[in-house]
């Protein structure tokens, strides 16, 4: 009597699965203890949220159906979370340029997984500062409907994806380990100019809305504010959620493909 044996590439992905598992477990505790990263992605996003968003005398104001502490909290942790995307691609991308996806390919894990298992650990990483930040906002003077607090949180993660193709962009750009400082020293500046640090108005803010950061971070605002803009000198503004989502497509599509572009250049030079 015979017996069937499984087809190879069936054994090879039900071996690969709990070492998939495995490598998104390891990576995502490796990332965690990186002071450096841990301190950039969570502790500093926290404190800034506490100094400007809940100890100010202006927190407890109205902003659209919450009020000023939640449209920092939100603009804050679109902060956080685009620089854990960026760090962790621009990291990944280094890895790869330094030999490690030689040494991957050695292993019974394919490339296709070693970059699911990145965009998992990104994912993952860019979710806690926007879980601690929002947990910090239900324990201080943010304030909105539970509705939009959790819309405005699940928009905070998926818009810091794009940002991992702006990480892996610099990261092919750059190959040093300047290149995530780079990435996240840049991301400072864009968010300035996103709105998310201060309320921008006249020629800064006309500057602002073709910047990155301003469309997602305008796009996590959106179900607090609806669009309208919050100013210093009393001006009204308003953003139409298509000029919103123009720039969020725009920009995702300049970092792909810019990590298209540099790809392909890096593979012609072999």
């Amino acid at each position: 009597m015979t017996t069937a044996t499984p087809a190879p590439s069936a054994r090879a992905r039900s071996a690969g699965r709990p070492d998939l598992v495995r490598y998104v477990a390891m990576d995502f505790w490796r990332n965690l203890r990186n002071v450096g990263n841990s301190f950039f992605v969570i502790v500093l996003p926290t404190a800034l949220f506490l100094f400007f968003g809940a100890s100010m005398s202006w927190s407890g104001e109205s902003v659209g159906v919450g009020n000023v502490s939640a449209w920092t909290m939100i603009a804050i942790a679109s902060y956080g979370a685009a620089m854990a995307t960026t760090s962790m691609a621009g990291s990944a991308a280094l890895e790869i340029q330094q030999g490690w996806g030689r040494q991957l390919a050695l292993t019974a894990m394919p490339h296709s997984a070693f970059v699911l298992a990145k965009t998992v650990v990104s994912v993952a990483i860019a979710t806690l500062p926007v879980l601690v930040l929002n947990v910090a906002g239900v324990f201080t003077v943010a304030d909105m409907p539970t509705g939009t607090w959790l819309a405005t949180a699940a928009l905070t993660v998926v818009g810091a994806l794009p940002f991992a193709f702006y990480g892996l962009a610099v990261g092919l750009t750059f190959r040093s380990d300047a290149a995530v400082g780079t990435a996240t020293g840049l991301l400072v500046i864009l968010s300035f100019l996103g709105n998310a640090f201060m309320p921008l108005d006249g020629v800064l803010l006309d500057i602002g809305r073709f910047t990155p950061m301003y469309g997602i971070v305008a796009l996590a605002r959106y179900p607090l504010t609806e669009g309208n803009l919050v100013s210093t000198s009393g001006a009204t503004d308003y953003d139409p959620l298509w000029t919103v989502l123009a720039n969020v497509g725009g920009w995702t599509a300049v970092f792909a493909v810019a990590c298209l572009m540099l790809q392909r250049r890096r593979t012609a030079r072999r």
